[in-house]
Order: structure tokens, then C-alpha cells, then sequence
């Protein structure tokens, strides 16, 4: 049995994101990055919590909410207002900033 010599193609992750998922600018490519962005958020106030030896009912009555919030938040930070994270961040003693970018180009005033 002969087996043929396949040559693999090499791609860099931007290359596979481009072909799989669209190029940086589409609006697939802006939701992917975001859920990726508010995903890693979430693993950042767990990761600290921990540190923090936090339960996430401690974190929870710092802030005013209750242990489920707190899972939740951890979760998925997509549907949690920026004022609920702030507070969670100062209550765990971290230092927060944010970046902004505005792209001029789509930016009008009428």
C-alpha cells in the first residue's frame, strides 16, 4: 500500500481566524473578539477572587449582590453593566483601566 506525501500548509492563528470566522473589520470577526475579550474578563475576577481568598458569597456581600451574581458575572460578563464590574474590581483591591478607540473614519456628526 503506497501512501502519497501530503504537504501541509502552514497558517498562522490570524490566518485561520481570517478564513474561519472573517477579517478583522466584519462584524463576525468584532463579535468573536469581543465574546473572547468578556470571557477572559470573567476568568480575570474568578483568578483574582481566588487569590483574594473570596468565596463568591464574600465577593458578593462586598458588592451588594447575591453568590449567584457573582457566578454568574464569572461566567459570562456579557450581560453586566460596567458599574457592577468596577465594583467588583474595587472590592478586590485591583486596579482597573480602560481603553477606549473610536474609529474616525465612521464617526459623524449630522
Amino acid at each position: 500500500m503506497a501512501t502519497k506525501n501530503k504537504k501541509m500548509k502552514m497558517m498562522t492563528l490570524d490566518q485561520m481566524k481570517d478564513n474561519d470566522i472573517g477579517k478583522v473589520g466584519t462584524a463576525e470577526r468584532d463579535k468573536y473578539e469581543f465574546d473572547l475579550r468578556m470571557e477572559v474578563l470573567g476568568d480575570m475576577i474568578k483568578s483574582v477572587r481566588k487569590e483574594r481568598n473570596l468565596t463568591q458569597e464574600q465577593l458578593g456581600e462586598l458588592i451588594g449582590v447575591q453568590k449567584s451574581q457573582i457566578s454568574k458575572l464569572e461566567r459570562n460578563t456579557k450581560n453586566v453593566t460596567i458599574e457592577t464590574i468596577l465594583k467588583v474590581f474595587q472590592a478586590l483591591k485591583a486596579n482597573v483601566r480602560f481603553s477606549v478607540e473610536i474609529d474616525e473614519s465612521e464617526f459623524k456628526v449630522a
